[in-house]
């Protein structure tokens, strides 16, 4: 399995004869699409799911497939019949990658701030993937992928949902809002050098474009 960094949110997950991208929004490369045979939308903002653009990929390739919540779902009609609506508990496979679904809801942002609904996806039962919320997979995985920052997280509770998820290997997304100082002060925390280093998992850092083999 070979993942390789997008974006902020957005994955690119290769394995076998499956090419999945997971949660191409806003403020990732149009690229990140060219050859997929399925797209993973975690939720509805903008940030992990840009509907003009996913239709024109959709329109550029009749063979593309969506796998989302309901929520996002309902954003995409007259291609309902190629949208696979998802929740927790649900399992299915592209290509011979197998996928699972764990969470619920998008974590809270304000309690003004209605919460939507949110999805977490497990690859091969290795790789996870939670979209904007702390859910844990469900048992330790080989690889998580950590949002490191967000309008909805603080430092400390990324620091305890690494430790407590125990991945033997973290690599942060969800970066966008930080200024390359504060993605350095973020990772330091769940590094070697801060707090998340009880966890004991490894640090990944990718660039965007950049990939990383999963043995």
């Amino acid at each position: 399995m070979r993942i390789t960094k997008f974006g902020h949110a957005c994955v690119r997950v290769e394995h076998g004869e499956a090419t999945v991208v997971v949660d191409p929004g806003a403020f990732t490369d149009p690229a990140a699409l060219a050859g997929a045979d399925a797209v993973l939308i975690t939720h509805e903002h903008m940030d992990h799911f840009e509907e003009s653009r996913l239709r024109a990929a959709l329109e550029a390739d009749p063979a593309l497939r969506v796998w989302t919540n309901r929520a996002v779902a309902a954003q995409l009609d007259g291609v309902a019949q190629r949208v696979a609506v998802v929740g927790e508990g649900d399992a299915f496979e592209i290509g011979g990658l197998g996928v699972s679904v764990h969470g619920e809801w998008h974590a809270e942002i304000h309690p003004d701030i209605p919460r939507v609904p949110n999805v977490g996806f497990l690859f091969d039962g290795r790789l996870f993937h939670p979209g904007d919320a702390l859910t844990l997979p469900p048992h330790t995985v080989d690889t998580l992928l950590l949002p490191i920052a967000a309008p909805w997280s603080k430092a400390s509770e990324v620091v305890d949902y690494i430790r407590e998820a125990g991945p033997r290997r973290a690599v942060p997304v969800h970066e966008a809002v930080l200024s390359p100082v504060g993605f350095a002060v973020h990772t330091r925390l769940v590094g070697p050098e801060g707090p998340g280093a009880s966890a004991g998992a490894e640090l990944v850092l990718l660039g965007d474009g950049e990939g990383l083999e999963l043995d």
